[in-house]
């Protein structure tokens, strides 16, 4: 799943935040583009190795900041 474009816009690079999911848990994601996400990317990661899910439509929302995500 993705979070953000990743379309090109007026020559300007693609901004998003993939995130491979299964079961409703994060289990691996990959910044491009977007900075300072890395720490709540890798909290979301390991939340779902410990079997907390996240809402998906909050994930993929980009007015919601990752943070929130992890409780």
């Amino acid at each position: 799943m993705f979070r953000g474009s990743t379309e090109f816009v007026d020559g300007k690079a693609p901004e998003f935040v993939a995130f491979w999911i299964a079961g409703g848990r994060v289990l691996a994601g990959m910044n491009a583009n977007v900075w300072d996400v890395q720490d709540d990317i890798q909290k979301l990661v390991r939340a779902g190795y410990a079997g907390q899910t996240v809402d998906l439509d909050r994930l993929a929302d980009v007015n919601v900041p990752l943070g929130d995500l992890v409780s």
